[in-house]
């Protein structure tokens, strides 16, 4: 069952979305319109299960406008709901726009429950009165924010749901076989500066306009999940606010996008940065590939708006030249023509981001390590430091996910980092890992004749 939350700016949707989703999930902020985009979540009150979304609040513009877009998208959820959650402000009462969309809400013809928001403490009762007059039945004295009023809700959800059309069946075994033939899906984070594409990326990939785009930079505040499903595969993208410097963050709301698009790189497996292809690796690129590279996520680099390049064949070799000697730290990395409007490069990208996920992925033999070590010693010796030399004598693979190697030597704290960085870069073309983030830890071994 999929439950929508329609209202206005500013009158709790948020809030109650992530009380009911039992964790904040959506960016909560007393400015109108934090919220651009629909967000979904499974949620759960007492013995009911059922999908939740987020939308934007109306504010009854025109379409050409970003408030229009932004109604648009909420329009879209609510086609896909098959009950309402009907929210005002019990403390401001009942306003022209409220009229408007539940106007707009009693022509769909669907169940709706209706919550008079911010109705804690005394006098709640009074304070949801005048909510009677939207024509959407009897209103909900609640409180988003301090969790008053469930029991009611719980109540009024049920009933809801047994006069909702159910879900068809056909629809309900094709996703269950989906998610069984193919297991857990790929987590995917498409992270960028502002305005260089991610949105329109998203609505790319996966066939709709499931994000809000446009030319105002700074569009998207939420992270939003969107499944699908290529090359008999699942994954999970993930849009993500745009990175600024940080010094140039100042206002708490983006403090809070910039918070919610690192938080969602740290749970992605797979991290997609987009580039302008006509300003690639910019300072504030190459600082977003770092932090990708600290937390140890498989990375790809899409050169979005490709479509804009005039000389294709040298931009390419100039971006992959400019990724091998500015990121070392993760040498190799796939650098991806894209472009977001167009479509073109799109299945590559994909199918680049799955084989990346494979080499983050990866096991390695603890013989195969060794036979490895044994020739990378022979090759160029550890150096004698202080006049005596290291002896590295054992490896192994702690953990995959990012590629995680224990070596065991005998003085682990003066070997230089030159030569873990050589250790570290003949791994990886030995067992080739171009682009993946490999960590590689020291332990002091055992002396055998001790």
């Amino acid at each position: 069952m999929k439950v929508a939350i329609a209202g206005r700016a500013n009158v709790g949707k948020s809030t109650l979305f992530n009380r009911l989703a039992g964790k904040r999930l959506a960016i909560v902020n007393d400015t109108p319109g934090v919220t651009r985009d629909r967000r979904e979540t499974e949620a759960r009150l007492d013995d009911l299960t059922f999908t939740l979304t987020d939308t934007a609040g109306f504010e009854g513009a025109d379409t050409s406008t970003l408030e229009g877009r932004m109604w648009a998208q909420m329009g879209r959820a609510l086609d896909e709901a098959d009950v309402y959650l009907f929210v005002v402000d019990a403390r401001a009462g009942v306003t022209p726009l409220d009229q408007e969309l539940a106007a707009d809400v009693r022509r769909r013809g669907k169940p709706v429950v209706l919550i008079a928001n911010k109705a804690e403490g005394r006098g709640a009762d009074l304070l949801s009165l005048e909510a009677y007059s939207l024509g959407l039945g009897d209103p909900i004295a609640f409180s988003a924010e301090h969790g008053e009023g469930l029991g009611d809700l719980h109540e009024a959800l049920k009933e809801a749901f047994k006069a909702a059309t159910p879900p068809r069946d056909d629809d309900e075994d094709d996703e269950d076989e989906e998610a069984g033939a193919d297991g857990r899906p790929i987590s995917i984070a498409i992270v960028g500066r502002p305005n260089v594409g991610k949105s329109t990326l998203l609505n790319q990939v996966i066939g709709e306009e499931r994000m809000l785009t446009g030319p105002e930079a700074g569009l998207t505040r939420d992270s939003i999940t969107v499944e699908f499903s290529a090359r008999g595969k699942r994954f999970k993208l993930v849009d993500t606010a745009g990175l600024r410097r940080r010094s140039r963050v100042v206002e708490a709301l983006e403090r809070a996008s910039t918070a919610d698009t690192i938080r969602a790189l740290k749970y992605a497996e797979a991290v997609v940065v987009v580039m302008d292809a006509t300003q690639p690796f910019e300072k504030q690129d190459l600082q977003i590939l770092d932090l990708v590279v600290r937390e140890g996520r498989a990375v790809v680099v899409a050169l979005n708006k490709w479509d804009l390049v005039t000389e294709p064949d040298a931009t390419i070799r100039a971006a992959r030249e400019a990724a091998t000697r500015l990121v070392p730290q993760a040498a190799g990395i796939r650098v991806m023509p894209v472009s977001a409007l167009s479509g073109r490069g799109i299945d590559r990208l994909i199918d680049t981001v799955s084989e990346a996920v494979t080499m983050w992925s990866a096991r390695i033999s603890t013989g195969k390590l060794n036979r490895w070590l044994e020739a990378a010693l022979t090759r160029h010796p550890p150096p004698a430091v202080s006049g005596r030399r290291i002896k590295i004598r054992y490896v192994t693979q702690a953990k995959s996910r990012p590629p995680t190697f224990v070596a065991f030597c005998s003085r682990p704290d003066a070997l230089p980092a030159a030569y873990q960085r050589y250790l570290i870069n003949t791994l990886r073309e030995q067992f080739d890992l171009p682009g993946v983030p490999i960590r590689l830890l020291l332990r002091k071994g055992d002396n055998p004749y001790a």
